[in-house]
């Protein structure tokens, strides 16, 4: 597997992953973290010089989001983050199933980047909260997002 960056001309092969995995977090107790259109192509499109594919012998493993920037989201927590050193951030996790542990090949790429490393997933997000612990991050505690406090902070150093 190899990470690239993304481009415009891959919108709609990662359109088609987050409508995939949008489907699978319904189908495991988690209807509410994206809902029905979250991510949007707008949102991806303007965010594309921060997206990342997981490629597999050509073909999309994984997407996500990376960037070494601070969270506006992550300013106050329930909780405390493990330090406040500068921080690297992966955001919108979206594995194809084509191959196992690509997921975690991108979270490892991600924490090589920065060696500091914040992530959120919401609390019904079992498979991610599993992932996170499996890839060596603490939770740090919770904090509030489009008025819910059910979003759960993770850090790795």
């Amino acid at each position: 597997m190899e990470i690239r960056k993304a481009s415009v001309q891959d919108l709609g092969q990662i359109m088609q992953v987050y409508d995939k995995a949008r489907k699978f977090m319904r189908e495991n107790g988690n209807a509410e973290q994206w809902g029905e259109d979250y991510p949007s192509a707008e949102l991806i499109e303007h965010d594309i010089d921060k997206m990342y594919l997981c490629m597999s012998e050509g073909r999309i493993a994984c997407v996500f989001y990376y960037a070494a920037e601070e969270d506006e989201d992550y300013k106050e927590i329930n909780g405390k983050w493990l330090n406040e050193e500068p921080y690297g951030v992966v955001h919108r996790v979206a594995s194809t199933g084509i191959v196992r542990g690509a997921a975690s090949f991108c979270l490892d790429w991600a924490y090589a980047q920065t060696l500091n490393l914040r992530m959120d997933t919401y609390s019904d997000n079992i498979p991610m909260q599993k992932l996170l612990e499996k890839c060596g991050f603490q939770y740090c505690g919770s904090f509030e997002r489009l008025g819910m406090d059910k979003w759960m902070a993770y850090q790795k150093i």
